[in-house]
């Protein structure tokens, strides 16, 4: 008469029924205010009333099913009743909890009125977990419905190994859990929970997944080459897993295609780089190791340079080895594999460590770094005089007696004039010039003479004039 929804008073009748134990009562009141969810795949456990019955339900103890309205219970019943425990207790590890009718009352409701998650959670809160995947599977639910549901109680409470017992027990292959795996490592990538991931990546046999997460373990928080030495075991375990997945590729390519439909796929040749690139990361850090041990380590980088890095890292990393051992030619070989393997700008790695060769005042192992560069045997013509222009920037803290020496050390002469000019010394670099065939000669008298007069030096600019 009021016109009240009368939903809150069919749960409340139902509720009774319930407590009074009589079930069948107590579906057809609920029936009368529960509703399905429109979305039974939405990532929460449905609406409130089907939550506090399942939760009635969970907490009470066994009934006896009543078929009349008879509420008087015969004294055999009641103690019947009082005798069994909860339905949380309750033959666990018989494995009878199925036949519990609490148990059916509430698997009723919640394949009634509720969501795959709550199913799902209700299936793994009573150890029910083969059950809970076959749902999954069944009703194709979501990856997220997965998560939620299975896969963080599973590793919350310890259980991952049973779980990946069940999921490899229902499918062997592992190609129905596909999207629920990748989903479940992208999930403990956010978390950055590595350690999890790397046995999940282990059991699913993506051995190339687990081989990055490997260079993550190795690479990362590392602050010295000391620290990485002692992480080496992590690149061994790069390799191992690279070539398992390079013996398993070649197995599969004889037989019928297998189908690695979730797990990384990557080519025999990309392979056989990683395993060389892990090798030589390993040279680099025994190199490096030992520079640091025994003192002879210059560069304090905050970043630590490694090659599985970007191509300016792998520099970084030349430049490191080349810098840190007893003088330049020691860390040479390992550092020019590196720029050979990666094929990386060599012009601008010596440049950078000539450089810095300026900075600690190492003029003489400059001479050294462009000695080993001509020795390689690839260097082009101009390699080493490119490389004393790039340093002459610093020319202003160079000795007057090592900057001869270096600009002496060039190969070219109109390299030697342009790095006279650079630095100001025009007089050497009228020596120079008046030296070359005629007709360049005079261009190159006339340039000295032009910057002669616009910095002032009179005596250079009348020697140009006289020649000319």
């Amino acid at each position: 008469k009021s016109g009240l929804d009368p939903g809150g008073a069919w749960h409340a009748w139902g509720m009774a029924c319930l407590k009074a134990g009589n079930l069948t009562a107590a579906r057809e009141k609920f029936n009368r205010c529960l509703k399905p969810p429109m979305d039974l795949n939405q990532l929460n456990h449905g609406s409130r009333l089907v939550q506090d019955v399942i939760q009635y339900l969970e907490s009470t103890v066994k009934p006896v099913l009543i078929t009349d309205d008879d509420y008087f219970a015969t004294l055999r019943e009641l103690e019947a009743t009082l005798r069994t425990r909860s339905l949380s207790l309750e033959m666990m590890w018989e494995g009878k909890i199925q036949h519990n009718s609490y148990y059916q009352e509430c698997l009723f409701y919640l394949h009634s009125y509720s969501t795959n998650l709550a199913i799902i959670s209700f299936y793994m809160r009573h150890d029910c977990m083969r059950e809970a995947l076959l749902h999954l599977l069944n009703k194709e639910s979501p990856s997220e419905v997965f998560i939620e549901g299975i896969f963080i109680p599973s590793y919350k409470s310890g259980k991952l190994h049973m779980l990946e017992n069940l999921l490899e027990t229902i499918d062997p292959g592992l190609e129905s859990w596909g999207v629920y795996l990748i989903a479940a490592c992208k999930y403990l990538q956010r978390k950055n929970y590595y350690h999890i991931l790397y046995e999940l990546q282990q059991f699913m046999k993506d051995h190339v997944r687990a081989a990055m997460t490997c260079i993550r373990f190795f690479t990362h928080g590392a602050k010295s080459y000391t620290e990485l030495g002692g992480k080496q075991m992590w690149l061994l375990k790069i390799k191992d897993h690279l070539k398992v997945y390079l013996q398993e590729v070649s197995r599969s390519s004889g037989r019928k295609k297998m189908a690695f439909t979730f797990r990384k796929k990557m080519s025999a040749t990309d392979v056989s780089r990683h395993i060389n690139t892990v090798d030589l990361q390993m040279e680099v850090t025994k190199f490096l190791h030992q520079c640091e041990s025994s003192g002879t380590s210059q560069m304090t980088d905050s970043s630590l340079p490694t090659l599985f890095g970007n191509n300016n890292m792998k520099m970084d990393v030349a430049c490191k080895v080349i810098l840190e051992g007893k003088n330049i030619e020691e860390g040479f070989g390992i550092a020019f594999r590196v720029l050979q393997d990666f094929q990386l700008e060599a012009t601008e790695v010596y440049s950078k460590v000539a450089k810095q060769l300026v900075k600690q005042q190492k003029y003489s192992e400059i001479q050294q770094l462009l000695k080993c560069v001509n020795e390689s045997g690839v260097a082009a013509k101009n390699d080493g005089d490119n490389i004393i222009l790039n340093c002459l920037n610093e020319f202003k803290n160079i000795p007057a007696e090592d900057l001869d020496n270096l600009i002496q050390d060039m190969d070219s002469d109109e390299n030697k004039i342009q790095a006279y000019v650079m630095c100001n010394k025009l007089r050497s670099a009228y020596l120079v010039s008046v030296r070359q065939e005629k007709a360049r000669a005079v261009q190159l008298v006339q340039h000295v003479r032009q910057l002669a007069e616009s910095s002032g030096d009179h005596v250079v600019k009348a020697i140009c004039a006289q020649w000319l």
